[in-house]
């Protein structure tokens, strides 16, 4: 059973760095909405392909902008912070039990 707590271990270790590189993208994204970034730039379509999937439904959601101010960054994040605590956190819980 150890082979199987291994490998539940490392998908958990995986999970919580995607995870996290997800989050910092996020911020970025976040970061370039207060600029006039160039649409142009292949690094801004990039952070535009990569994170309009997921905040687009969060703005349709809820009604896309709160006060002037989009809001959908923060729900992700949190969601992010989330799954890194609960599903990331049970994963290694369970791995532990199968050692």
């Amino acid at each position: 059973m150890f082979v199987a707590g291994n490998f539940i271990s490392a998908v958990a270790t995986i999970l919580d760095m995607v995870l996290g590189f997800y989050m910092y993208i996020v911020i970025a994204r976040a970061v370039l909405s207060w600029v006039n970034p160039d649409p142009y730039n292949p690094i801004v379509q990039f952070l535009y392909k990569i994170t309009e999937p997921l905040l687009y439904p969060i703005r349709q959601k809820t009604g896309h902008y709160l006060g002037g101010m989009d809001l959908s960054p923060m729900i992700l994040i949190l969601a992010i912070i989330f799954l890194q605590s609960f599903v990331v956190g049970s994963l290694i819980s369970l791995s532990h039990q199968l050692r």
